[in-house]
């Protein structure tokens, strides 16, 4: 058995037996290095999220931080809606350069009215002339006006009419990669979906970061609708060739995050070991967070106690995430439930004190966590409550042994009986067709 293979049935190992691991970080969100992380409309909109959530949470200079980023960002661009909605937020506690600037969200205002009156001037033009490309490339053009500015519906709506005057697989792309990226923003992941699958119809034009980029839209629908195995497949499926090139949507370290996370949650042993510690390509991602490979390996190698430490001290920055936060507690049940049945199924009995301490709870509230699982039949066990001992229902194997003899034996009686009413059938079909 190797090193990593070993199971340490109390949830802990040797300490001069332990791998080099990296400190567990507790530390407060880097907001300007996670913000880094990100480009366009996704980068204001997660620094806003951040900034709602440490609102709810008490944390104003986190909040204000990630406010007075988002201003510069949005400054960056032509939406003044938000402009004036983060102005709004910020309510003069960064001081005047934070403030309301009317001339430029005029300035911007007018520059938009005129470029929009020059796009239907040219997408009428083209529509006189009925060249599709070119209807296709106002339509397109229609559609980043809106995006830029913030109606992401409009902008939808003109992307998807970019589909019916589409030439070539490139065309089909584009739009089904625009459509996504406003669908995304949108939180609509039923449009994700279904041009994900428009999309991977036009394979022979799919280029690697292309693919890569389905697989991560894929997985973050998949993971909206809680189908939590779905989306580890989406994002273990992503290639290293996908590097920066989605950060409007998606970082690589969300991908190891994202899929790590999943994959704890829904996978069993085996395929946690094939499919994501064993995986070359998801391991680059996971270099990227140390974190999350390292409770990978301890869940895996039941090091119970150090990977719930890792767990713990992830929460709270993964709370701040986008797409995460509402999968996190529910998350972080499966795995804690997989992690209670994996230390409990290779014992006829165990003691639940010691149980609890590699869980760092209490007996009462390891007691349960128990219950719970048995009542679900998801662990075969019952709980002596006065010695505080586990003892698991294993099968009477005599018994069973001669169950299965005696339905082989049945088996066997009905399969000679169906061949003698063959062999019989077939000798006088043989003599009827011999008189003939």
């Amino acid at each position: 058995m190797e090193p990593d293979d070993e199971i340490h049935a109390n949830g802990g190992a040797d300490v001069s037996n332990n791998r080099n691991r990296p400190i567990i970080s507790s530390e407060q969100l880097d907001i300007e290095a996670y913000a880094g992380l990100y480009t366009g409309r996704t980068k204001i909109t997660r620094l806003l999220f951040i900034a709602d959530r440490c609102g709810q949470n008490n944390n104003t200079a986190m909040k204000m931080e990630a406010l007075r980023m988002a201003y510069e960002e949005i400054k960056k661009g032509e939406n003044t809606q938000l402009f004036r909605d983060v102005v709004q937020k910020i309510d003069g506690r960064l001081g005047s350069n934070y403030g309301m600037d009317s001339a430029w969200c005029e300035m911007v205002d007018r520059k938009a009215d005129q470029r929009k009156e020059k796009l239907e001037n040219e997408l009428n033009a083209y529509r006189t002339n009925l060249i599709k490309e070119s209807i296709r490339m106002g339509y397109n053009d229609f559609g980043d006006y809106y995006y830029a500015h913030g109606y992401l519906a409009d902008a939808f709506k003109s992307y998807a009419r970019t589909r019916d005057y589409c030439t070539t697989s490139k065309h089909v792309i584009h739009t089904c990669m625009s459509a996504i990226l406003v669908s995304i923003e949108m939180g609509q992941f039923t449009h994700v979906t279904s041009y994900v699958s428009k999309a991977e119809q036009t394979a022979e034009a799919l280029e690697p970061p292309t693919v890569s980029k389905l697989r991560c839209a894929a997985g973050l629908a998949h993971l909206e609708a809680k189908k939590y195995k779905l989306a580890a497949r989406k994002f273990l499926e992503v290639s290293p060739e996908l590097g920066n090139s989605y950060n409007e949507v998606i970082a690589p370290q969300d991908v190891a995050t994202y899929g790590g996370l999943c994959a704890l949650a829904s996978f069993d042993r085996a395929e946690l070991k094939s499919k994501v510690i064993d995986n070359p390509n998801f391991r680059n991602f996971l270099e990227l967070v140390p974190e999350v490979r390292e409770l990978i390996h301890d869940f895996y190698s039941s090091h119970y106690a150090s990977c719930l430490d890792y767990l713990g001290n992830l929460k709270a920055n993964l709370m701040l995430d986008i797409h995460l936060h509402d999968h996190v507690q529910t998350l972080y049940d499966q795995i804690r439930n997989k992690a209670l049945i994996q230390y409990t199924h290779p014992f006829v009995s165990v003691d639940l004190h010691m149980m609890a301490n590699a869980f760092k709870t209490t007996v009462a509230g390891l007691g349960k966590e128990l219950e719970a699982l048995i009542a679900d039949n998801q662990i075969q066990a019952r709980i002596d409550s006065h010695n505080k001992i586990l003892y698991a229902r294993h099968a009477d194997q005599r018994n069973a042994t001669f169950q299965r003899v005696l339905q082989t034996g049945n088996e066997f009686d009905r399969d000679v009986r169906a061949m003698l009413l063959r062999a019989n059938l077939i000798k006088h079909e043989y003599k009827a067709s011999r008189k003939l």
